[in-house]
């Protein structure tokens, strides 16, 4: 890097670099990444920047868009972004942070996943920008030769560097050899796309890494790496997560997504701004600065559903939703509940509350009864052993559960 010319660094190339660092957990390293910077500035030639994807499940939670959020940030910059849908990685499978061997899908699940996955993306990247790329374009002409000497660019004992693999060989448990070559694989994409710079989660730091080496090795400039911090789900705690039910799906309902979005504590809002949020750094400190003057957070939340829910749906489904919110919170009811038909009038309200979904347990429905937590029509109801004639039942648990019963 030393014999390559220098370009300034000028105001324009420190705004990319502090929209390129916003929100990041590691930019590796980071001067590399201003020097890359400046030459794009002065050259006019964009830095193609790479998301690698391994399309294992079909559908998107907001957790996974903190990455694309960033590349569409890049992207907004001029630079070049690459959607990289790992076909060929994934009949492999990516040990990153297992403690076992991960059963590899089929092709043609890969393939069905890609496309909804990719549909869901364009939700966040701007689809006339980007190049969207198959690894199986080179990692199948490879063949047994091209994958051996590719293999003969590491060694085992920097592989065993790897935190997971060094976990479950300590632990005794089985490590199959194709998951050495799983980062391989995700570092020789770097090779064949030339990549600048690579992102991924906090939990792909070795993979990405792997990339620079793999390019030093083939004779190219080597890419430097940007890891984003896991978004924590619903409950603040744990990663989101579809298995933990703590997720907000980008494809569910706008009403749904905005009263979700809502329920998050007044802490954590402030950075699923900062992850989530197209506003400006500075839009956003003027907006903490007024919280933290007396302004109620919940002006701060609202606006942060309702910009989320907008970029997913649309302006007028967000306003929708936080109408629909606000009508919950006074007892009203929404139009867009579910209708169950049920049999056997006349019912006991909290066996009725249990056969149309609303409660676990005809314990659970006295209970809510109880605490005062039960409303037919809008109407509270507090007595347990009210029966329900046949007829129509617009029934009501807590501040979200509706149903429309149809009892005959």
């Amino acid at each position: 890097m030393s014999d390559a010319p220098q370009y300034p660094v000028t105001d324009a190339v420190l705004e990319a670099l502090a929209i390129t660092r916003r929100g990041v957990d590691e930019l590796l390293p980071e001067a590399e990444w201003t020097r890359k910077l400046a030459r794009s500035a002065a050259t006019g030639v964009p830095l193609r920047i790479k998301l690698g994807l391994d399309p294992t499940a079909p559908d998107i939670h907001v957790g996974h868009t903190v990455v694309l959020n960033k590349m569409r940030q890049l992207q907004d910059l001029g630079h070049q972004v690459i959607f990289l849908i790992g076909d060929f990685t994934s009949l492999i499978g990516d040990p990153s942070g297992r403690n076992a061997t991960r059963p590899p899908l089929t092709k043609e699940q890969i393939l069905a996943n890609a496309e909804t996955y990719y549909a869901q993306a364009k939700l966040v990247l701007d689809p006339e920008r980007t190049e969207i790329r198959y690894n199986s374009e080179w990692c199948e002409p490879l063949g047994a030769v091209g994958m051996i000497q590719l293999a003969a660019k590491y060694t085992v004992a920097r592989m065993m560097e790897r935190d997971d693999f060094t976990k479950r060989f300590a632990a005794g448990t089985p490590i199959s050899v194709h998951e050495f070559l799983y980062p391989l694989m995700q570092g020789y994409d770097s090779v064949a796309l030339k990549s600048d710079l690579e992102l991924g989660g906090t939990d792909q730091k070795f993979n990405l890494l792997m990339g620079r080496h793999l390019q030093q090795e083939y004779g190219q400039e080597p890419q430097c790496i940007l890891t984003m911090p896991l978004l924590e789900g619903l409950d603040g705690v744990e990663k989101m997560s579809k298995s933990k039910n703590n997720y907000v799906g980008i494809t569910e309902p706008a009403n749904s997504m905005f009263a979700k979005i809502l329920s998050i504590s007044d802490v954590q809002m402030w950075k699923w701004y900062e992850l989530l949020s197209f506003k400006s750094l500075a839009e956003i400190a003027a907006l903490k600065a007024e919280v933290a003057g007396g302004r109620n957070p919940k002006d701060a939340k609202v606006a942060l559903a309702k910009e989320i829910t907008a970029r997913f749906h649309s302006a007028a489904a967000a306003d929708a939703a936080e109408a629909d919110f606000n009508n919950r919170a006074k007892g009203g009811i929404p139009d867009d509940i579910p209708e169950v038909q049920l049999s056997g009038a006349p019912m006991g309200i909290a066996q009725l509350l249990k056969a149309a979904g609303l409660v676990a347990s005809t314990s659970e429905g006295l209970r809510m009864i109880e605490q005062g937590g039960v409303r037919r029509s809008g109407e509270l109801i507090s007595d347990k052993g009210v029966k329900l004639d046949a007829g129509e039942h617009v029934l009501q648990v807590g501040r979200r559960k509706f149903a429309r019963v149809l009892l005959s």
